[in-house]
Formats: structure tokens, C-alpha cells, sequence
């Protein structure tokens, strides 16, 4: 752990990271925010999945976008006014909740609006590490940190949403997210680090990169891969709350089984990322990814009357070890498989599958808890990790070529 602490030892890393962190939370604490809120105000998870969904929809959509525009006119003319329209959008969906006067069919649309607005932090800072940190283990290990920071920031944003739903006030957790995008956002943006990033000019045919990219069947089974497994865990985010509410009593306490996940997804990510491994990133996604899903499976059993909430809660924290991984792999793959001069907007293109997956996910699961309960919706959960596995295993070949290819420097 060591490299860990010299890393952020240097306050050129340290300040963009550390700012970076606080404006990603909300990719956490927004879609569970609208569920809760939502279901309080409104009393219908199908609406709130709906709601949730396609504001990763927007998301998913915007953030290439966004990501391309960070390459031709640099991060700091792109992430403020996204950040700034984005955090607007999201008052006026949390006061049009809140305002039941407000027909039902206006939130969505808000909700994919505020989605799409919202700006591209992880392709910023990933872009980011490239400057600041020249050392190639040392910036692996950059990227580990970055990527256990990210998937902790999913499984542990409940926690700090379970800490505020304690003061009563239903809207707050929403507002406390645009707090943390907007000032997050500014802070990262006036620090050095990021502003060492360069915009790249735009050569011939520039116009035609992310196309490409999509053209390319490798980097196209990478986006599938992390689709198909982000359906499931959207589908576990929201499944939480129910499972929360059916054996504590009350969603607001969804808190106390985030925690042992956050905690497995800190630890698995660190240890992860301070070994020096010698197989391929191809080969240990599909083993995170085969271990994530039956170990999914196994918190779907024990939901089940009659196990006790201490097994249920060690069944998570070993859940939560091999979720980090699954993205610090993709990553790695990402850099392999796309040009080395628009690696950005490739890493934008991954954060769409996430998210585009995560946006099926959150919907499909607020139908699953009204029609079946959580127990079915974790089920199907780990059906999707173990079909994205499946996947994974076919497109081995098809990355192994791409492995014995001579990689440009970057």
C-alpha cells in the first residue's frame, strides 16, 4: 500500500484526485436519491425506477459527447457549465418530486435532461493521471486507486444518502448532491493537475473517431461485456432499498447493508491494484466477473426467512471484493484497445456502457420489487453478471490478437 501513500503524498495528484472523488459522488447518491425520493413522494418504485433509469440514459448518452468536447476544447470550458446545467436540472427535479401538483410524466424528463448534462469526471481525471503521474507503475497504480475510488463511490454514496434520509428531510440528499457536483467540479478544474491537461487538436478525419471506435469488434465486446454487468449491478442498487425495507423495516436503513459492500469494494481494489500481475487484464475480468456473479447469486439466497442478517452481511462485504476489479480490468482494456491519442473519449465510451446498463438495470429492478420482491430481483442480478462472464469468455480470442499487436506509446 505504500505506492498508494507516495502517490498521494504529491499535491499536483493529490488535489485533482481528491476533488474528483467529491464531484463523482453524486453518480452514486443522484439515481438512489431519485429512488427514494420518488417512492416517498410519489409511492410507486416502477415511476422511480423509470425516473432513475433514464437519467443514466442521458448520461450515457452525454458523456461521450462531453468526453470528445474535453479533447478539442480542453476540461475546464466543458465541466463547469455541464456541471452548473446539470446541477440545476436536478433542484427542479427534486422540487417537481416533491410538488405532487406536478404531473408524474414531467420527472422523467427532467431526470434524462439532468443526465445528460452531467459532466464527464472519470474520462477527465483518468486524462488527468496520464499528466500528472509519468512513471508507468506508478500511474497503474494511479489508475487502480482512481478505479477502486469510483466503484467504492457506487456501493458507498447510500451510505452518506442513509446518513442524511436520518434527518427527516426527504429532499436533502439531492441537494446535498448538486453541493457536492458543483463545488467538486470547480475545486478539481482550478487545480494544477488538471490544468496541465491540453486540449489535442482535431486532425483529419477526427470527425469520424468515436465511429471507429465503434467499428472496432474488440472494444465493441469490452462495451457489451461492461453493459451486461452493469444491468446487473443496477439492478442490485435499487434492490437494496427493497431488501432493506422487506428485513429492516425501512428503506432509510438500506445504510447497513451498502456498508459491508463499500467496504469489500475499498479493500478488493486495493489489494487488486498493488499487485503487479502477470496475466492479462482479459483473463482477470473474466475471473472478477465469474466471482461478482456467484457470489451474487449467494446474496439472493440469503435473503431468503430465516438467514441470519450477520451471514447476509459477510455474504456483501465478499460480494463488494470483486467488484472494483471488474472496472480497473476494463480500464486496462480500454487502453489497449483504443488509439493511444483519443484514449479520453474511448474511456468515455465505457462509462456510457456502464452507465447505459445501469439505466436498464435501475428499471428493471423497480418493476422486479413491485411485482416479485427483492429476492427475485437479486436473482436476476446475478443472472446478468454470469451472462456478462459469458461474454467475456467468448471475446478472449478477439482480445488475445489485440494482446500480440504492437501498442503505439502514449
Amino acid at each position: 500500500m505504500s505506492g498508494y501513500v507516495a502517490l498521494l503524498r504529491d499535491p499536483v495528484v493529490a488535489r485533482p484526485f481528491v476533488a474528483s472523488v467529491v464531484a463523482r459522488i453524486p453518480i452514486a447518491t443522484a439515481p438512489l436519491g431519485l429512488v427514494l425520493l420518488v417512492r416517498a413522494a410519489r409511492d410507486n418504485y416502477t415511476l422511480a425506477g423509470i425516473v432513475t433509469g433514464l437519467f443514466a440514459v442521458g448520461l450515457a448518452v452525454g458523456s461521450p459527447l462531453w468526453g470528445r468536447a474535453m479533447d478539442r476544447h480542453g476540461q475546464p470550458r466543458v465541466l463547469v457549465p455541464a456541471a452548473s446545467v446539470s446541477g440545476l436540472l436536478l433542484l427542479l427535479l427534486t422540487a417537481a418530486t416533491v410538488w405532487t401538483a406536478v404531473p408524474a410524466v414531467v420527472l422523467p424528463v427532467l431526470a434524462l435532461l439532468a443526465g445528460a448534462a452531467f459532466p464527464p469526471l472519470s474520462p477527465a481525471m483518468r486524462s488527468t493521471w496520464r499528466v500528472v503521474v509519468t512513471e508507468e507503475r506508478a500511474r497503474r497504480r494511479g489508475y487502480a486507486l482512481d478505479a477502486a475510488a469510483v466503484e467504492t463511490i457506487f456501493v458507498g454514496g447510500p451510505l452518506l444518502l442513509s446518513v442524511l434520509l436520518l434527518l427527516g428531510i426527504a429532499p436533502l440528499p439531492l441537494v446535498v448532491t448538486v453541493v457536492l457536483l458543483v463545488g467538486g467540479t470547480l475545486v478539481y478544474v482550478r487545480s494544477p493537475g488538471a490544468r496541465r491537461v491540453r486540449p489535442q487538436p482535431v486532425g483529419a478525419g477526427g470527425h469520424g473517431v468515436g465511429a471507429a471506435l465503434l467499428h472496432s469488434p474488440g472494444f465493441v465486446l469490452l462495451l457489451a461485456v461492461m453493459a451486461v454487468m452493469s444491468i446487473g449491478f443496477g439492478i442490485l442498487d435499487v434492490s437494496m432499498a427493497g431488501l432493506a425495507e422487506h428485513l429492516l423495516g425501512s428503506a432509510d436503513r438500506l445504510g447497513v447493508l451498502f456498508a459491508p459492500i463499500a467496504g469489500g469494494s475499498a479493500i478488493g481494489g486495493l489489494l487488486y491494484g498493488s499487485r503487479d500481475w502477470r496475466s492479462p487484464d482479459r483473463r482477470r475480468l473474466l475471473v472478477t466477473l465469474t466471482l461478482f456473479g456467484s457470489l451474487l447469486f449467494t446474496v439472493a439466497f440469503a435473503a431468503g426467512e430465516g438467514i441470519p442478517l450477520v451471514v447476509l452481511l459477510v455474504v456483501l462485504f465478499f460480494t463488494g471484493l470483486f467488484i472494483s476489479p471488474n472496472l480497473i480490468a476494463a480500464q486496462g482494456l480500454v487502453d489497449l484497445l483504443a488509439p493511444g491519442h483519443r484514449l479520453g473519449e474511448a474511456q468515455a465510451w465505457l462509462s456510457t456502457a456502464i452507465t447505459a446498463g445501469a439505466a436498464v438495470g435501475n428499471a428493471v429492478a423497480g418493476v422486479l420489487l413491485d411485482v416479485a420482491g427483492a429476492r427475485t430481483a437479486l436473482g436476476v442480478a446475478a443472472t446478468a453478471v454470469v451472462v456478462a462472464a459469458a461474454v467475456c469468455l467468448l471475446a478472449q480470442r478477439s482480445w488475445a490478437a489485440r494482446h500480440r499487436e504492437p501498442v503505439a506509446v502514449h
